[in-house]
């Protein structure tokens, strides 16, 4: 008899596991898990750890020589934005989003406070971030971007990619030439084509000799999203920590004009200009890290 009379509690507490369990498993399912590349050893010091977010079609691997020098003086973390690089895709793409993503991350690897940089894209993504969590945040770095909207400068570019017939291909100089005459430029096209990889789809036996190929990016996330990406950000917030935007020169991403809307909202930063394009950090390398190092007061 006392096992009846207990056996409904004991129902109920299996329910009420089992309904968490999966609850969890859902929640769990649900987290973005960016992919990211370490290097350098969380002990270096007693320094931040040192995030670093690409632009739009770019991923992790474009800080390679930088990631690696300041690998000597901070766990550097190479991360790649949803529908880039090695991470999941996403029908959905916002700044609060990716905002969020980066958080996980932290909290996944166990980070309370971090220094942040982030270009293009990433520098959009960074200033969210650090105004949406900004006691997750030690010091921010903004390269070559601005809070302001910006004109549609990719859309032909994404649609070109993407009417590019891929099963017809054979070899990434294929592609390269069905994209000669939407894109021209042959240096915009060799970064684009970093995002072609070999694909896992089975081919019919009479097409063994022929390589499959895809773009890892997601393509018809970041159309669906892009006008949301070149809207402006943090228009209604103040960040008061130490910032550093750094421009190219010879890049209109951030004019004289923007210099001064920055200042309202972040009240603390601070500016460098590089005798560069918009591609500041791989175009004039030595003088960025100098630039950065100077700013985080260690790193030289």
């Amino acid at each position: 008899m006392d096992n009846l009379v207990y056996l409904p509690f004991f129902t109920a507490m299996h329910n009420c596991l089992a309904l968490k369990l999966i609850t969890a498993s859902i929640f769990y399912s649900l987290l973005m898990q960016l992919h990211h590349q370490t290097l350098g050893d969380q002990s270096l010091g007693k320094a931040q750890p040192l995030i670093l977010l690409h632009g739009l079609f770019g991923s992790g691997d474009n800080w390679g020589t930088i990631a690696k020098h300041f690998s000597q003086h901070y766990q550097v973390i190479s991360v790649d934005l949803r529908n880039h690089g090695r991470s999941p895709h996403s029908d959905s793409q916002t700044y609060p989003e990716m905002a969020d993503d980066l958080l996980e991350l932290c909290d996944a690897l166990g980070l309370d406070r971090i220094h942040l940089v982030g270009h293009s894209l990433g520098g959009k993504v960074a200033m969210q971030f650090a105004t949406q969590y900004p006691d997750k945040l030690e010091k921010l770095i903004v390269v070559d971007m601005a809070i302001r909207a910006y004109p549609d400068a990719y859309t032909h570019m994404i649609d070109a990619m993407m009417a590019v017939d891929l099963s017809t291909m054979q070899s990434r100089s294929d592609v390269d030439k069905a994209l000669l005459s939407k894109i021209p430029h042959p240096m915009v096209r060799q970064f684009l084509l970093m995002n072609l990889i070999k694909s896992d789809v089975n081919h019919a036996e009479s097409d063994l000799n022929k390589t499959a190929l895809r773009w890892r990016i997601n393509l018809a996330a970041l159309r669906a999203n892009y006008p949301h990406l070149i809207q402006a950000v943090c228009e209604n917030t103040r960040y008061e920590k130490p910032s550093l935007f750094i421009r190219g020169e010879r890049s209109d991403y951030v004019q004289d004009a923007d210099i001064k809307h920055i200042n309202t909202h972040f009240t603390n930063a601070q500016f460098a200009s590089l005798a560069a394009n918009h591609w500041v950090h791989a175009e004039q390398p030595q003088a960025f890290i100098g630039v950065v190092a100077n700013f985080l007061g260690s790193g030289q």
